[in-house]
């Protein structure tokens, strides 16, 4: 869960690669002109690319001819890592395509942590130490001394009736200031959101509102149900959670754009 922000200097902003996955997250196809080629690193001047970042894996698909390996980020630039770069070129518009079924299992997995992250910092303060979001099975780890199986069935509980309220999950910028007076914006331990001027915001209903740069589901229905695959301890007041979600009749798919 990744902090998102806008850098702006004297008005202008300077981020370079356009990033229409914060436009549009169920965006699976899109036009972009090459800005760069170095070795097989590609900038585009837009992407619907979500980089790695944040503990979510990154997206992957083809651009033009060349497949896309992996996205990274680097100061504000998306870098595609491309198999054959010599099939693109400087200045020239190619077509984009992300491999969807992926991307959408991260966001579905996605907005599930950040369910159970607020359920289980309302019920004993705890905060995030670490995750990784990947389609198949996720986990999370928190600053707690223990869980046991019945505390553990209540938030999965819990969790499983936000999905089916069938909340909107929406995302906006605020200005930093302004954004950190909410009250538990921050659910990260030892960490703040960037430094800067303009902090993205995603808020899923009246449950969780957090500075967030990923990519989300825009209804909790779309979930599905929350499996709790296991609890471990890893660590003084370190316990991780796995996860993963099983498809249910309510759960649907929009059509993609």
């Amino acid at each position: 869960m990744e902090a998102a922000c806008s850098r702006f200097n004297s008005g202008v902003q300077t981020v370079l690669t356009e990033k229409l996955y914060w436009r549009d997250m169920y965006l699976h196809e899109f036009d972009g002109t090459v800005v760069s080629i170095e070795g097989n690193r590609v900038i585009l001047d837009q992407t619907a690319f979500y980089p790695r970042g944040g503990g979510l894996v990154s997206d992957t698909g083809k651009l033009g001819g060349a497949m896309v390996t992996e996205v990274i980020k680097e100061n504000e630039d998306v870098i595609h890592l491309v198999d054959h770069p010599e099939l693109l070129k400087v200045g020239v518009v190619v077509h984009g395509s992300i491999d969807w079924d992926k991307r959408y299992e991260v966001m579905k997995m996605h907005t599930t942590a950040h369910i159970l992250c607020a359920i289980v910092n309302r019920e004993t303060g705890a905060l995030i130490t670490g995750n990784q979001i990947n389609p198949g099975e996720s986990r999370i780890d928190f600053n707690l001394e223990s869980f046991d199986r019945e505390r553990i069935s209540d938030y999965t509980k819990a969790a499983n009736d936000v999905v089916v309220r069938g909340l909107e999950v929406k995302s906006y910028f605020m200005n930093r200031e302004e954004a950190l007076r909410m009250p538990g914006l921050v659910k990260l331990a030892n960490a703040l959101p960037p430094s800067v001027d303009v902090l993205r915001i995603v808020q899923i209903g009246d449950v969780d509102t957090q500075a967030d740069g990923g990519v989300h589901v825009g209804n909790t229905r779309e979930i599905g149900e929350i499996v709790i695959d296991k609890a471990e301890n890893k660590g003084k007041n370190n316990r991780r959670l796995y996860f993963s979600l099983k498809r249910t009749a309510a759960s649907s798919q929009p059509t993609s754009s």
